[in-house]
Order: structure tokens, then C-alpha cells, then sequence
């Protein structure tokens, strides 16, 4: 068989469903091994979009997500989303093809170095010389890709490579077992919390890619501390637990930052430095930090292990409680309560164009507990982290390591086709929809009913919002939009515009019954950012 037939075939045996991208001369072996595979390939219309269709692939299964483009330019094209994705510690295996290797060795038409641009944004980078080893670099490739910390790989498949006959065997799929955690630091880490006055979770992306949100309820339940969790975590505690804080990441003086202050002993679980840098909540360089996760921490001058516990997440949290003294009560439910009674302030406020804080109110009454929102990057961003109620993980996808605009919308496609049973909402500003609308066409064909819902301000908001804080003045931040309306006819959907902050409730009912893409455009006031900025700043603690 041909090696691209064989490299199907070990795509075939790693369990890959869907391969998001688009096709080119030098991946046509490729391409046409795919019209005998049971793998789905998903035409995209851009390969950014590609990536970050599997990069939420692979954040909502746990498996890699597979993304595939030709050389040069589609190559190029497809980092920005696969170093999202390794960022964030998503599970991604990016392919792309190369010219033959007769011409790699000089300047030649599209050909560029794609073992050196995609080594800084993976784990693992690696060229397909040989057809002979075709099946060890698509095993290792997703060996460490779902290996934790998890993250994308890449391979590059010369064109002549893929062409060539070989007579070797697929590989057996066999993940390494986590390593259990040692016995001495597990007590260490139960005594000092045991000895803690105030002590605190925070809780990361980890958690998530873990599934030990259930071991971590359990944790702080059994012994009675509260959990902040960061953007990537929302949802690993449920929200009504009264053990839940609320959200760690907006750097402000939030209700979360009163938190971590009063803390004496700062458990981190599952917690990545790059989703919130430890000097905006541990600035003061002083407080006993226990480290949770799978691997050693990083070394950073404002996050001093005490105690480091590496090994399985789930075998640690249980451990730890099973010799940790319960602490009998919290000093920090009245903010929580604070926080609470701000996200319930809004319920009813009818002012136009719509408040943020309203949004997200009729958002989630709109949305049953399991549905999915994929948020892109902007201020709406702070806002769903801040303010969005999640009972479960993974119903609120939040790119913070990376946060690269431009991923609810392809995300919303990858999330539908993962769970075609729920409801999944792209919400995005206006810039952040712009950037990869053209992937509403990808829902269309692929018929998946996902609803995007855009905050339109006309701006790069949260650069604006910035702005005015530092320097109080905007620059350079203003554009116009094209009727989203009519931009949603033309691709075949339905399109709303929110003109009354009143109509917003039915205008998301109706766009969730219906069964093709909805696009709602939805004036923002963010006029609430600079007004949010000036509560924090004079931000009185809850006692």
C-alpha cells in the first residue's frame, strides 16, 4: 500500500473521527486514501478555522482533534489555531503537506521550513522522511498530544513520501498510566492544610482535562474550602456548591481577588500559570502555595511551591482529604453572596443598547445546564467568565492561554458535531465574528443548527476598554460592520437584531428551536466596562 494509505489507516486506529481542513496538491494521497476510510473529513474555508475546530474537538473529548493543510501558505495559516491549542493544552495532531523532498533543500515554489515553524508552538514536531516510520510519528504524535499536559503535534508528510509503497503495520494505541502521587508529599500537603487558617482553591484547566471535577466538589466539600476556579475551569465546581467563588482571571480587584488575600494557604489544582500569572493573585509573594497536578510546577518568582504533589489528579484530591482536618467554616461566603447579588441585579434591567450583565442573564436562562457556549476573545469574554453560571465543565469554553480571537465560531461547529444532542452558542463581539464568519458556510453544509450570538459595539472593545483605563482616550479602535442580517441571508441562515433589550429572551428562543444556523446581532452598551472598572477600584470587602 501506499505510506498515505498506511497513515490513514493509523489515523484510523487512534480512534479519529472528523479531520478538519482543506485540501491541496501535495496532501492529494492523502486525500484520496480518505475516500475509503470510515473518517470524516470536514471541508473548512479557512485552515485557522481548521485548527480551532479541532483544537474544541479535543478539548470537549479528551481525544486529539486532527487538522490537516498543504504547504506553505496553508501551513501558515493553520499555526495560529494549533499554537491556541497548545497553549491552552488542547489535544491536537496538525498535518500538513510538504513539497517533494527532492526540493526541500532550496528555494522552491510555497516551500518553507515547516518542522521549524510549528517546533516553538507544539510538543512534538516532526517530518515523515521514510514511509517506514509513518506508524511510530502518528503513534507518538498522539502519544503526547493526549499525554498530560496535553497539547499539539504536528507532521509534516512530504508529497513523493506519501506516493511511495510500504509494507509496514499499524502500531498498538497504549497511553501511559498516570503516576500515582508520592505518599510524603501527599501528607505534607494534608498537614499544612490541616494547619491553615484560611485557605483557598483555585482550580484550573487541569481539573478539566482530568475529569476530576467530581473528586474536586468532593475535596472541598469534605473539607469545607472555598474554590475560586480560572477562565479555562469554569464549571468544575458547580456554581450553586457553596463552595464556589466564582471565577479568578479579570486582574481587578474582584470579589475572587478579596479571596486569595485573605488566604493563608493557596491550593492550586490543576491550575496552568499561563490562564491567570500568579503576580495579579499572589503578589505579596507570602502565602503558602500547595501544588496539585500531574507535573512539577513552573518555576515563577510569585508562585512558591510549599508543597508540590505530582501524580494522578483524581488519586491526589483523594488522598489529601483522607488525612486533611476538616475546617469547620470560611471566612469568604459573603463574597461569594456579594457576587451573587451583582449577577442578579441586571435580571430585569430593560436600558438599551443591551447591558452586558443582561445578556448573559436571559444567555443563560435561555440555555438548559448541559448546553454549550463557546466564547471568543474580547470584553464579552470578561464578562462570561465573571458573570456566567456554569454547574458543569466544558459548557462554557473560554480560550485563555493563547487567546487567539476568532475561535467561537469554527469552535461552535466542532462543538455541535461532538454533541449534536445539545444546544451550542458561538458567543463573540463583532471584530472576533469577522475573523472567521466564513466558516458559517462549513455549518450550513455540515447542517449543524448553532446559534451566534454577537455583541456588536463596532470596536476592538476590550483594547478600547484598556485604553480608556490607562490612558482616557481610545485609539484607532472604531470600524464598521456590515448588516449581520442581511450577511446571514446571504449565507442561507436566519438572522435577528435585537432593537429592544425586552425582545432578546424570545429572539434566543427562537434561534435555539430553530433547525439551520441563527445569527443575532446584539447591540452591547459597554459603556459597563469603564463603570465595572471604577466599582472594582472602589470595591468594599464583604464581611
Amino acid at each position: 500500500m501506499k505510506a498515505a494509505e498506511l497513515f490513514i489507516r493509523c489515523l484510523e486506529n487512534e480512534g479519529v473521527e472528523y479531520i478538519f481542513g482543506i485540501p491541496g496538491e501535495e496532501n492529494l494521497d492523502v486525500m484520496d486514501a480518505l475516500l475509503d476510510s470510515p473518517i470524516r473529513f470536514i471541508t473548512v474555508r479557512h485552515e485557522q478555522g481548521a485548527a480551532f475546530m479541532a483544537d474544541v474537538y479535543g478539548r470537549l473529548t479528551g481525544r486529539a482533534g486532527v487538522c490537516l493543510a498543504t504547504l506553505g501558505p496553508g501551513a501558515t495559516n493553520l499555526s495560529t489555531g494549533v499554537a491556541d491549542a497548545n497553549l491552552d493544552h488542547a489535544p491536537v495532531v496538525a498535518i500538513a503537506g510538504q513539497a517533494g523532498t527532492t526540493r526541500l533543500h532550496k528555494e522552491s515554489h510555497q516551500v518553507l521550513d515547516l518542522g521549524k515553524l510549528f517546533s516553538p508552538v507544539t510538543k512534538y514536531a516532526a517530518s515523515l522522511l521514510e514511509p517506514e516510520i509513518v506508524p511510530e510519528v502518528v503513534r507518538k504524535a498522539f502519544k503526547l498530544a493526549q499525554t498530560e499536559k496535553t497539547g499539539a503535534t504536528f507532521i509534516e508528510f512530504p508529497e513523493n513520501i506519501a506516493a511511495m509503497q510500504v509494507r509496514e503495520e499499524m502500531l498498538p494505541v497504549v497511553q501511559p498510566p498516570d503516576p500515582e502521587p508520592p505518599s510524603e508529599k501527599v501528607v505534607e500537603a494534608a498537614e499544612l492544610i490541616s494547619q491553615a487558617e484560611h485557605p483557598i482553591i483555585l482550580a484550573g484547566n487541569g481539573v478539566v482535562r482530568s475529569a476530576a471535577w467530581q473528586h474536586l466538589a468532593d475535596f472541598a466539600e469534605r473539607l469545607n474550602i472555598p474554590v475560586a476556579n480560572t477562565f479555562m475551569a469554569k464549571g468544575v465546581i458547580p456554581f450553586r456548591h457553596p463552595c464556589a467563588l466564582g471565577s479568578a482571571g479579570l486582574q481587578a480587584n474582584d470579589y475572587v481577588s478579596i479571596g486569595f488575600n485573605r488566604a493563608d494557604v493557596i491550593i492550586c489544582v490543576g491550575y496552568d500559570l499561563v490562564e491567570y500569572h500568579p503576580y495579579l493573585w499572589h503578589p505579596t509573594r507570602d502565602r503558602a502555595i500547595i501544588h496539585i497536578d500531574h507535573s512539577p510546577a513552573e518555576t515563577d518568582g510569585y508562585y512558591p511551591v510549599r508543597v508540590g504533589v505530582t501524580g494522578d489528579l483524581k488519586h491526589s484530591l483523594v488522598r489529601i482529604a483522607d488525612r486533611a482536618k476538616p475546617h469547620e467554616g470560611h471566612h469568604m461566603r459573603p463574597l461569594r453572596e456579594a457576587l451573587i447579588t451583582e449577577m442578579n441585579q441586571h435580571r430585569d434591567d430593560m436600558e438599551y443598547p443591551v447591558k452586558p450583565q443582561k445578556i448573559i442573564w436571559d444567555l443563560r436562562t435561555a440555555l438548559g445546564l448541559e448546553d454549550i457556549v463557546v466564547c471568543d476573545v474580547g470584553a464579552h469574554k470578561m464578562w462570561m467568565a465573571r458573570m456566567f453560571r456554569c454547574e458543569l465543565p466544558n459548557t462554557c469554553l473560554i480560550s485563555n492561554g493563547f487567546a487567539s480571537m476568532g475561535i467561537a465560531v469554527p469552535g461552535a461547529v466542532a462543538a455541535k458535531l461532538v454533541h449534536p444532542e445539545r444546544n451550542i452558542v458561538a458567543v463573540t463581539g463583532d471584530a472576533g465574528f469577522m475573523m472567521n464568519s466564513q466558516e458559517i458556510e462549513t455549518a450550513m453544509r455540515c447542517r449543524l443548527p448553532i446559534v451566534i450570538l454577537i455583541w456588536n459595539d463596532s470596536s476592538y472593545g476590550l483594547i478600547e476598554w484598556k485604553q480608556m483605563n490607562e490612558f482616557g482616550r481610545e485609539s484607532h479602535v472604531r470600524f464598521n460592520n456590515p448588516d449581520f442580517v442581511k450577511y446571514a441571508e446571504a449565507f442561507g441562515c436566519r438572522g435577528y437584531r435585537v432593537e429592544r433589550t425586552q425582545d432578546l429572551p424570545a429572539i434566543l428562543q427562537q434561534a435555539l428551536s430553530n433547525d439551520t444556523v441563527s445569527i443575532i446581532d446584539c447591540p452591547v452598551d459597554y459603556r459597563e466596562n469603564i463603570k465595572l472598572t471604577e466599582q472594582m477600584g472602589n470595591l468594599v470587602c464583604p464581611t
